[in-house]
């Protein structure tokens, strides 16, 4: 759960797992409130594209459609928030590749197989934000790992 006042943090992956109890209506209200929030403030283009809340908080924004996407996220131990991850799922981070753009990486405990099914998990990832507009590639990183980068389309 969330503190008071503070309104509903998504997961980005980074942090440990998110208590179950209470968090999917938390999740519903916030992800229906990004859905009306465009249809009020994008015009003609309505819930299809960004609004320009998620253009300045992007990585919370992309965090959000996939977590409520049923998308699970990474995490780690909240006693030790360097080591390593203790579940698989995606991580949404800054892009390395510049300003305006996001990376969802496929990230897990060591020997857990993230690896083997990162394409397949990424490509869900994708299809999850491209239904609300956001554009993704698919690319293949350093050790030969893949990422997503996401970025609002260009009329955004």
């Amino acid at each position: 759960m969330n503190t008071p006042g503070q309104g509903f943090e998504p997961a980005s992956g980074d942090g440990p797992a998110a208590s179950e109890a209470g968090r999917a209506a938390e999740l519903r209200t916030a992800y229906e409130g990004l859905l009306q929030i465009r249809r009020l403030v994008n015009g003609p283009s309505g819930a299809g594209v960004p609004a320009p809340w998620e253009l300045r908080l992007m990585p919370r924004a992309v965090a959000l459609v996939l977590e409520a996407a049923g998308i699970p996220p990474s995490a780690r131990d909240p006693q030790d928030p360097d080591g390593p991850r203790t579940r698989t799922g995606y991580r949404v981070g800054t892009a390395a590749s510049g300003e305006g753009r996001v990376e969802v990486t496929w990230l897990g405990p060591p020997g857990g197989g993230a690896a083997e099914e990162e394409q397949e998990r990424l490509t869900a990832c994708a299809a999850a934000l491209e239904r609300l507009g956001w554009v993704c590639l698919l690319y293949r990183g350093p050790r030969r790992r893949r990422f997503l980068e996401v970025e609002p389309p260009p009329t955004a």
